[in-house]
């Protein structure tokens, strides 16, 4: 999951196609299943080459696309290489270190809800940092939708020994506060072609994660077809391929559309999650899905509306 959209780089979008809502299904699926596809690469590799290698593989992958496609690089101007690698490293090295140190510690439905989260940090760090101001209707849906991490970490707070899963909880939901400032980041770069963009962030993501996993963790060896398919899988399905989707899906339907797939990715990682890895929720699982999505619903009433009813 990386921020890609630029400014000025999606066009006039027009009503939702067929196509389009097979496309926000499939990022749906793709980015809910990441967190069980994540959980298999860490029963043969550490947190931080997990990372590593789905930034460096998602890297190559879109490098070759760019290429490929002939996409239009930025003037190395100073203020644009200031918030690429800006966004490399709240978009990538961060995010996605936090997310694999913390699903060896929590279940993968912890890290998809935990996701489900980013619109609603978003709201805020853009009242702040942008022109966008939040409504009453707003900031009730931040409200109702903050109280669901509240239900998930809360018990944790309270059990006795239980600090390493609070701090796995936190390292999640961290990982959403820097998804969502990426989103504000990326909102005020200057313009920037959004798939060289995407390509940029994960290269400076690479740069951060491969020194650190080499003087941490070692040079990975191959750990077996489970771990070793599943890391390849992380740099191509949910990088690589979800970012190309991304983006002709919003040139295509536009980014209120595009907000659906956040509806989603909470459910499909905890259906997975049961299925695949036979994780038992317990019921605060669901009392926060149900919480995040009806924080989404409020906070985004208006957008939607429109949406579906022009």
């Amino acid at each position: 999951m990386t921020s890609t959209a630029s400014p000025g780089a999606v066009g006039a979008p027009g009503q939702p196609t067929a196509l389009n809502w097979v496309s926000v299904i499939v990022l749906g699926v793709i980015w809910g299943g990441t967190f069980t596809v994540m959980r298999v690469a860490l029963d043969g590799y550490g947190p931080i080459t997990v990372a590593a290698a789905r930034a460096s593989l998602g890297a190559v992958a879109l490098l070759a696309l760019v290429f490929a496609m002939r996409r239009p690089w930025p003037a190395p101007a100073p203020r644009t290489v200031l918030y690429l690698v800006v966004n490399g490293l709240v978009s990538v090295a961060l995010p996605f270190m936090l997310l694999s140190w913390g699903q060896q510690f929590v279940p993968s439905a912890f890290a998809g809800l935990s996701l489900a989260a980013v619109p609603l940090f978003v709201l805020p760090l853009a009242h702040f940092f942008t022109d966008d101001t939040l409504s009453l209707r707003q900031v009730l849906g931040v409200l109702i939708g903050f109280s669901g991490p509240i239900v998930l970490i809360g018990p944790g707070l309270i059990s006795a020994g239980a600090e390493g899963h609070v701090m796995a909880q936190v390292a999640c939901f961290s990982a959403a506060v820097f998804y969502a400032t990426a989103s504000i980041v990326t909102r005020r770069c200057p313009p920037v072609d959004p798939i060289v963009m995407a390509a940029i962030t994960l290269c400076v993501g690479a740069v951060v994660l491969v020194p650190a996993m080499l003087a941490i963790e070692g040079v990975p060896h191959w750990a077996g077809a489970a771990p070793g398919v599943a890391i390849v899988a992380l740099g191509l399905l949910p990088t690589a391929f979800a970012v190309l989707l991304r983006v002709v899906t919003i040139r295509s339907a536009g980014p209120v559309f595009m907000t659906l797939v956040s509806y989603q990715v909470p459910i499909w990682a905890m259906i997975f999650g049961v299925m695949f890895l036979g994780e038992a929720l317990p019921w605060r699982f669901f009392a926060a899905l149900l919480l995040i999505i009806a924080g989404l619903l409020v906070s985004q009433a208006r957008a939607l509306h429109r949406l579906f009813f022009g």
